[in-house]
């Protein structure tokens, strides 16, 4: 968790109080600690991979395998731009410089080291950042309760809007957890870790401790938003609530500014690196299967470091709004294509997969154009442009509850047509109706001759007959 973590955390705290902060810490930490619960399911099934796409090849086939690959790269293009526009907004609050020749030298110096050292090199950094963290946070406590001089009569004016449940709040338990959960699906290097476990119980310790403090460390954080309130700097719902946390170490002194400003850019930068080995990681295994240099393919995710920059510095303006772009696409996508862990859905194919998931985004897209009235509106909602921050609009909340049920309906739906398709196709030719027989095991792609690999990609890829076309 990055740089984004100063930002996101207080705007929600500002806009939805005590409990919106509670409901996102919560539905922040408790999906790592699922890790520890489908990372083994998918291990045992996959025993070679390294990321989710290798179970989704085996599983699911070649094509399906390139669709989630996209999508992954596309959610990790969206998590690197954000977290370029937090230290942005990180810098520029604290020290009022322009901060792209700052977001350039970090994008430069991580991509030397992670070249150079590779996967391992960010495991390092993360260890340090870790220890490093837990310093800074210590120093941040005692500024803020040495500096923090908190107005009673706002906080009296403000405590029941900031302090009390409301409907926002328990709109978000659905919408972050859903959000969340299956976001951090298509987070390769949160599979890289769990591939990296040597042992299922190293796993479920490690998710564990991670759980804890990252909602300790983001509680802190985004109790500010708060604070900021009854310090008389913000007013709830503030269009500068994602600044919170900066606007108060700014009032403060220069040492202050300093360690505070070192721990973003140390939180951002830890966190850069796992995205760009992430990226090398798939792009070279998903798209190329580690056929071509892998120099080649830093280089692509370099050239990659560049419209990076440009939008964080150019288009950017909202962190949160980032994360539910990749949010919902990962709503629409994941729930129906884990169903396959299910020993009971062995028939479902990449058919199912793939349209269910494209299918729930267009699903989304005309609730939006029913519920606002129009085609624009509807598209804005694929993009949440409106955020979630209103609790009488129930267009974010719908659009999460059709992503991931939508996907598993149409999923169905589509499924019931293939095997129709195949159930009249196989009376027409007198062949034996064989799509609900369930397959033999795949075996993993390390037991393969050279042979039956390349055989392997052309059933995956180029259907011949009924049997591959049912396959696939």
């Amino acid at each position: 968790m990055g740089c984004g973590v100063l930002t996101t955390y207080t705007e929600i705290a500002n806009i939805a109080g005590l409990h919106g902060l509670l409901v996102y810490t919560l539905t922040g930490a408790i999906p790592i600690f699922m890790f520890s619960f489908f990372g083994p399911l998918i291990r045992r099934r996959c025993p070679d991979g390294f990321v989710l796409t290798e179970w989704v090849f085996l599983r699911y086939g070649r094509i399906c395998g390139w669709y989630l690959s996209v999508f992954t790269i596309l959610t990790m293009y969206l998590y690197m731009v954000s977290e370029l526009t937090a230290v942005q907004y990180a810098i520029e609050a604290l020290t009022g410089i322009n901060a792209t020749p700052c977001l350039i030298i970090e994008c430069v110096v991580t991509s030397i080291y992670t070249a150079l050292g590779g996967f391992k090199v960010s495991f390092i950094t993360d260890t340090w950042q870790a220890a490093f963290v837990m310093i800074i946070m210590v120093v941040a406590i005692i500024a803020y309760a040495t500096n923090i001089n908190i107005d009673m009569t706002l906080k009296h004016e403000t405590e029941h809007q900031l302090l009390g449940a409301n409907k926002l709040g328990w709109m978000l338990v659905y919408i972050l957890f859903v959000a969340i959960l299956t976001n951090d699906a298509f987070m390769a290097g949160f599979w890289l870790r769990t591939f990296a476990a040597k042992t299922n119980r190293d796993l479920f310790i490690g998710t564990g401790i991670a759980s804890f403090v990252a909602f300790f460390l983001c509680f802190l954080v985004g109790i500010t938003g708060i604070i900021a309130v009854w310090t008389g700097d913000l007013q709830i719902n503030d269009p500068e609530g994602y600044n919170a946390f900066f606007i108060l170490i700014a009032n403060m002194g220069t040492w202050v500014t300093v360690i505070i400003l070192i721990f973003a850019v140390a939180l951002s930068t830890a966190t850069f690196d796992s995205l760009q080995s992430a990226m090398t990681s798939t792009i070279s295994n998903d798209l190329f299967r580690n056929k071509i240099s892998i120099n080649w393919i830093r280089l692509i995710v370099l050239i990659i470091m560049v419209p990076c920059i440009v939008v964080a510095v150019k288009a950017a303006t909202n962190v949160l709004q980032i994360y539910l772009i990749a949010d919902l696409v990962s709503a629409s996508i994941i729930p129906v294509m884990f169903l396959g862990l299910w020993d009971r859905m062995y028939f479902l194919t990449s058919w199912e997969v793939m349209g269910g998931g494209l299918g729930a985004l267009v699903g989304v897209f005309i609730f939006g154009t029913v519920y606002y009235g129009n085609a624009k509106d509807g598209g804005k909602l694929l993009l949440v442009w409106n955020g979630i921050y209103d609790s009488e609009d129930w267009g974010p909340f719908g659009a999460f509850v059709i992503a991931p049920f939508g996907g598993i309906l149409i999923g169905f739906a589509i499924l019931a047509i293939r095997l129709a398709i195949l159930k009249v196709y196989s009376k027409a030719k007198g062949k034996p109706f064989t799509a609900l027989d369930k397959p033999a095991p795949r075996a993993p792609p390390s037991e393969l001759t050279e042979e039956e690999s390349v055989e392997r990609d052309i059933e995956d890829t180029v259907p011949k007959d009924i049997d591959s076309f049912e396959n696939i």
